[in-house]
C-alpha cells in the first residue's frame, strides 16, 4: 500500500472519530449521554430483527405457493418469490447497519466509563463503578454475540433462496417446480434455525435494556 493511501486512510479514520466524538457531544449538551443512545440503538437493532423475522418467513410461503403451483402464471408466482428475496436482502442489511450503530457508541461508552473510573477519590464509589462496568460489559458481549451471530446466519439463507429464484427465473416450467421441491425443506429448516437465533438476540436485547433502564 503506498504512503499516500496509508495517509488517506489515517485521515478518513480521524475524520470519522471526530465526527462521532461531535455527534456524542452535542447530544450530552442536550442531555443525552451515551447510555442514553445505546438504548436507543439497542432498541433499533431489536426491532429490525424482529422486523427481519417477519421479512425471512414471507419467501417460505411464496415457496409454499410455488411447491403446490397447479396451474396458471408461474411467471407470477416467481415474480413474488424474487420480490420476498430482494425484501429479505434489504432487511438483513438493516439488521447489520443497526448492530454496527450498537457497537460504535457502546466502544464509546465502555472508553469513557473506563476512563472516568481514575476521577473518582472515593475508592468505594470506584469499586462499586468498576463493577457495574464489568458486568455491564459482560451482559453487553453476550448481547452482541447472539446478534452478531444472527447476521452471519443470514447470508447463507439469502444465498439459498438467490439460487433458488435465479433457478426458476430461467426455468420457468412444471419440471422446475419438481427440481426445487427437495430446496424447500432445507430453506425452511434453515429460516426457522435463523427465527429462533432471532428470538434469542432480541430476549438478550430486552434484557440490556432493561438492566440499563433500571
Amino acid at each position: 500500500m503506498s504512503l499516500f493511501k496509508k495517509f488517506i486512510i489515517i485521515a478518513s479514520l480521524l475524520s470519522l472519530t471526530a465526527c462521532q466524538s461531535a455527534y456524542y457531544t452535542a447530544w450530552e449538551k442536550l442531555g443525552v449521554e451515551k447510555r442514553d443512545i445505546l438504548v436507543d440503538r439497542v432498541e433499533d437493532a431489536r426491532d429490525s430483527q424482529t422486523d427481519a423475522q417477519k421479512q425471512f418467513a414471507s419467501p417460505l410461503a411464496e415457496f409454499t405457493s410455488l411447491i403446490n403451483f397447479d396451474g396458471g402464471d408461474l411467471e407470477s408466482v416467481y415474480d413474488g418469490l424474487n420480490s420476498q428475496y430482494l425484501e429479505s436482502e434489504a432487511a438483513a442489511k438493516a439488521v447489520s447497519k443497526r448492530i454496527d450503530k450498537v457497537e460504535s457508541v457502546a466502544e464509546a461508552l465502555f472508553s469513557e466509563w473506563e476512563e472516568e473510573l481514575n476521577l473518582y477519590t472515593n475508592a468505594k464509589l470506584k469499586r462499586d463503578s468498576q463493577g457495574k462496568l464489568r458486568e455491564t460489559q459482560t451482559q453487553y458481549k453476550s448481547m452482541l454475540r447472539a446478534m452478531r451471530k444472527v447476521e452471519s446466519s443470514m447470508p447463507p439463507v439469502l444465498s439459498a433462496l438467490q439460487n433458488n429464484v435465479l433457478y426458476l427465473k430461467h426455468n420457468l416450467n412444471a419440471s422446475a417446480i419438481g427440481a426445487l421441491q427437495g430446496e424447500f425443506s432445507v430453506i425452511k429448516s434453515d429460516v426457522n434455525n435463523l427465527i429462533k437465533e432471532m428470538n434469542a438476540a432480541i430476549e438478550q436485547s430486552d434484557s440490556f435494556i432493561a438492566a440499563m433502564k433500571g
